[in-house]
């Protein structure tokens, strides 16, 4: 895949151009309408191919919720079908909103052991929509006191939660890596933090930082990679606790599988292994 074709999908995911731009400008790089309509299936993603597992699945115990706090916030509850009081990990999702697949990486995370909250950040506002550019075009309504606010809601309902034991982590991809990381500032409820390429915390609000972090980077993703040496510098002039990995010849969005020209296996098996031990050695 030209690299040049994944950062013009960037451009268009994150608000940089409308859809009709995007394709007109996929058409000129591409050579072409009948070249862009082509690469257009391996640029977006492919919700078809997003469960990998089903939320009958005998290891888990699935249902959806409302959460306290902030009106039509609700969330994908999944947890080990067992009885044991477990650690309580919140998943936050991309700028596209709770879809199937952060659906699906919320049961994953169930099968690991935790019990799990995949957040719909776009509940307050109706709830995620199945197409991608609705959600995305509704996402600009989220404000960012709106997002911490339902990402407060979330940490207090995990914390109170029966069945869980008071320990409670995040784990957010791109839009969700930054709030995470805006969590760990403003939150005291949070006891351990994985972001995978998301926007930094303000180098002057790392002091407030109390939670562990582990932080996720894709080698090629420019854009977020620009705010690591002062985010790094704050975090180890500090004193915070933190593991950074920045993985080669990646791009933003490694680890999401429904999208072919993004997903890196290897770097997605490397990365959420981490995560998983990460989260079980500070939730313990």
């Amino acid at each position: 895949m030209d690299q040049r074709f994944i950062e013009l999908y960037n451009v268009y995911v994150h608000g940089g151009m409308n859809r009709r731009g995007f394709l007109e400008r996929l058409g000129v790089l591409a050579g072409g309408t009948a070249a862009a309509t082509a690469l257009l299936p391996l640029l977006e993603n492919n919700m078809a191919k997003a469960e990998t597992i089903s939320e009958s699945d005998a290891r888990i115990v699935v249902r959806d919720v409302d959460v306290p706090g902030v009106s039509g916030l609700r969330g994908h509850l999944a947890r080990p079908a067992d009885a044991t009081d477990r650690p309580a990990v919140l998943v936050i999702h991309e700028n596209r909103g709770l879809n199937a697949h952060i659906k699906d990486v919320t049961r994953r995370m169930a099968v690991a052991g935790f019990v799990a909250l995949g957040l719909d950040y776009l509940g307050p506002l109706g709830g995620t929509p199945d197409d991608a550019d609705e959600a995305g075009a509704l996402f600009r309504e989220v404000t960012p006191e709106a997002a911490l606010a339902s990402g407060q809601a979330a940490l207090a309902f995990l914390d109170g939660l029966q069945g869980a034991t008071g320990k409670v982590g995040a784990i957010g991809f791109c839009w969700g890596g930054g709030q995470v990381n805006n969590l760990a500032v403003n939150s005291p409820l949070l006891d351990a933090g994985v972001a995978y390429y998301g926007n930094q915390a303000p180098a002057d609000r790392v002091p407030e930082i109390r939670a562990p972090l582990l932080l996720h980077y894709a080698a090629l993703d420019e854009r977020i990679n620009a705010g690591i040496p002062a985010f790094e510098a704050a975090l180890t002039a500090h004193g915070k606790t933190f593991d950074l990995h920045l993985y080669e010849g990646t791009n933003h969005g490694f680890n999401n599988d429904t999208n072919a020209a993004r997903f890196n296996q290897n770097a997605a098996d490397l990365a959420w292994n981490r995560s998983i031990a990460f989260l079980t050695r500070n939730l313990a």
